[in-house]
Formats: C-alpha cells, sequence, structure tokens
C-alpha cells in the first residue's frame, strides 16, 4: 500500500495562476508540477514531458481533455498519465483534492534503504 503525502498549494482554486491554456505552474517539495483546471475538474502532472522534455505548461487541454506536449504533439490523459497518442511514454501524475476549497496534491511517500520511509 503506498502511503500519501498531502501538501496544501492554494487555499482557493482562483489563487492559482492559470494561463489562458487551463494550465497553472506551482512547486511541491521542490519540484516543479502543473496544475490543470478542466470541465469543473482539477489535475496535476509533471512540468516536462517524458519524450523530449518539452514543457507541459506550454501546452495545451484538447476537446477530451487530455494535456497536449507543445513540442510533438503527443497526448497524455491528465487522471492516469497514460499515452493516448500511441507513442507509448507515460506522464507522471498526482491525486489532487480539493478541501474546504483549499488544493492540496497527494504524492507518495520517499523511501528510504530497503523501502522504509526515512
Amino acid at each position: 500500500m503506498t502511503s500519501l503525502s498531502w501538501t496544501k498549494i492554494a487555499n482557493h482554486i482562483n489563487e492559482l495562476d492559470f494561463a489562458d491554456n487551463h494550465i497553472a505552474i506551482t512547486e511541491v517539495k521542490g519540484k516543479k508540477i502543473c496544475i490543470a483546471r478542466w470541465q469543473d475538474q482539477v489535475f496535476a502532472f509533471a512540468h516536462k514531458c517524458p519524450h523530449a522534455g518539452g514543457m507541459m505548461a506550454h501546452g495545451y487541454l484538447d476537446a477530451l481533455g487530455n494535456v497536449v506536449c507543445p513540442l510533438h504533439r503527443y497526448k497524455f490523459c491528465m487522471s492516469n498519465g497514460r499515452n493516448v497518442s500511441g507513442e507509448g511514454y507515460f506522464l507522471k501524475h498526482w491525486r489532487v483534492e480539493i478541501r474546504d476549497e483549499a488544493v492540496w496534491i497527494g504524492m507518495e511517500e520517499s523511501k528510504g534503504l530497503f523501502g522504509f520511509f526515512k
């Protein structure tokens, strides 16, 4: 069973600086991550594309709610990270919860030697 560490990134979704493409950038535990808002849902995923390192925040959301990399137009499902355009890559993603209007990101706990928590 995976243990998640939750971090509050905003007191309200409107505090996040979403660009015209509905994607914002934030930092959690020293990592830049993207936050996207699509059809009343909020998603968190890696800042860089796993294929060639394109900045996902410079991409866009397609009509089906996939995030599209700006470099080569690879598409990823924001809820599970799967590459839906067929290239076989996986986009790191994290759970997002809205609690009392605050936005929280759940990341796996770092494990130390032999899988024990630090």
